[in-house]
């Protein structure tokens, strides 16, 4: 990848539109490598104009690229495919020395990316209509999916890679053209995303790559041109996304904030639900939309002994760099983070959560410039605490007692997010009460992290989903597609009288 230098001698990472790398003409700002606490690059911030200029390209080469046959542009997919399985290790380098997730969890972000490309290698099948021959007499419908035009993506610093490839393989294998804003904290993978893309064939225009902030975004929900957004972060930014890109008439699918419950049943293997429990809470350091942050303990039996189970494991839970052998866990993205993260700890001592293992006290790391925070236990946490109520996103896991699976089954219920979901017991007749019973977007029986594959979807309910579509899957095919519906008589004559009656079935 071609980088220019800023003048402290910095790499700048800049955007990409039609096809080739354009330097930033807005501010600079800082990238970190969270692991050293220290500025290795920079990424330029786009004007207002850089967004119009790239949203005016892509809308150019959308209607080419839409005119495509969906087995030509599937084959496309093939070939991205095949480059990102060439590229992982490079990827996974890249997200490691920006977000700070150990190597092994980069890579595992980069193959969850992998699979919705190769779900849009589907497309021909994916975009088939339906035909209903003579539906009247003398009369057929069918129906069509046809691409949008102008589609963009604003992506989150914990997924660089994986979100971006959860959103434009299946707008562009659709026939849309994409803009992608990345996050600013980690900027690089996203570029190397369109570099791959146009190696793997797809025209110049087609995907196009922003930087920026806040300005960035508003600028794309306010262009005429872009008629859908597709979006992952907070809460907060997702309904604001939601509210002004409605109202200027854009699809949008927002997905925000989440906190996860793991309902402990009193017959669930501990162990496993230990091991289960520790690599869903503080795994990418509990950056995850789906990370497990609040464990319902049923029963105080069940809760004494997971608590126990629990302090063991994370004694000897290895946190540091991703380039250390064995470690487990990362730093955190930034300073600034590292700091909202150790407020709530403390807010969660204030109001009275029992702290069991403390984060703040992780013994000093080889890099300790970096952005780190031990992994940190609650236990006996109350609902109306800011730790239970607030989504905090990072290695903070608050255990909350129940008495029994009614009381488990509310506090998932009646808790603002509903993004996932998860019961560890032995018993099928309660996994299956407990499936109907949740009211999240995704559930796990056994399995802390129900993320699904990539040709089924992915979205929460309440507060962590503002839109009608999910993310990837079928519901990614309808959400970068319109269905047209077209009615068709071939008549023997011309009639001779007009008909003035309503249409119906003869």
């Amino acid at each position: 990848m071609n980088e220019d230098r800023s003048e402290g001698g910095l790499a700048v990472v800049g955007h990409w539109i039609g096809g080739v790398r354009v330097r930033p003409a807005g501010e600079l700002a800082a990238v970190f490598n969270p692991a050293r606490g220290v500025k290795i690059r920079t990424v330029g911030f786009a004007t207002e104009a850089d967004v119009d200029r790239a949203v005016r390209v892509a809308a150019a080469a959308s209607e080419g690229w839409s005119q495509i046959p969906a087995q030509r542009r599937s084959r496309v997919m093939f070939r991205l495919k095949e480059l990102l399985e060439q590229d992982k290790k490079h990827l996974a380098s890249l997200i490691s020395e920006e977000h700070g997730k150990t190597f092994a969890d980069a890579e595992g972000e980069v193959a969850r990316g992998i699979e919705v490309v190769e779900f849009a290698c589907g497309a021909p099948q994916l975009l088939k209509g339906e035909l209903s021959d003579n539906a009247a007499t003398g009369v057929d419908t069918y129906s069509l999916r046809q691409p949008l035009g102008v589609v963009a993506g604003i992506t989150p610093f914990n997924f660089p890679t994986m979100v971006p490839l959860w959103m434009f393989p299946i707008a562009v294998v659709c026939g849309n053209s994409f803009v992608l804003k990345p996050s600013e904290r980690d900027p690089s993978p996203g570029l190397r995303l369109a570099e791959l893309a146009q190696a793997a064939g797809l025209p110049d225009g087609v995907l196009n790559v922003v930087q920026g902030d806040k300005a960035a975004v508003d600028a794309l929900l306010a262009h005429p041109l872009v008629s859908a957004i597709s979006f992952v972060g907070s809460t907060a930014v997702a309904r604001r996304i939601q509210s002004q890109a409605s109202a200027s008439g854009k699809r949008v699918q927002a997905l925000g904030g989440a906190k996860n419950h793991a309902v402990i049943l009193p017959d669930a293997p501990l162990d496993s639900v230990v091991e289960a429990l520790v690599g869903a809470a503080y795994g990418a350091a509990g950056e995850r939309c789906m990370a497990i942050s609040v464990a319902v303990a049923v029963g105080e039996q069940t809760a004494e002994r997971l608590i126990e189970r629990l302090k063991a494991r994370l004694s000897h839970l290895k946190v540091g760099a991703a380039e250390v052998p064995g470690v487990e866990m990362g730093p955190l993205v930034s300073d600034a983070h590292r700091r909202r993260v150790r407020e709530y700890i403390e807010a969660g001592a204030r109001e009275g959560a029992q702290l069991v293992v403390d984060g703040r006290q992780i013994p000093q790391h080889s890099s300790s410039e970096g952005f780190f925070l031990g992994p940190t236990l609650f236990d006996r946490v109350q609902p109306h605490m800011r730790i239970y109520r607030e989504e905090i996103f990072g290695p903070v896991l608050c255990v909350v007692r129940v008495p029994d699976y009614a009381a488990a089954v509310r506090l998932v219920n009646t808790h603002e997010y509903a993004n996932g979901a998860a019961v560890f017991t032995r018993s099928g007749e309660l996994a299956r009460r407990f499936v109907q019973d949740a009211e999240a977007g995704m559930v796990g029986v056994n399995i802390a992290i129900p993320v699904p594959v990539a040709f089924h979807s992915f979205g929460g309910w309440r507060n962590s989903m503002f839109g009608d579509h999910a993310a990837y899957g079928m519901e990614g095919v309808r959400f970068y597609t319109r269905l047209k519906t077209v009615t068709e008589r071939w008549p023997d004559e011309t009639p001779t009288h007009a008909d003035f009656s309503m249409p119906s079935t003869k």
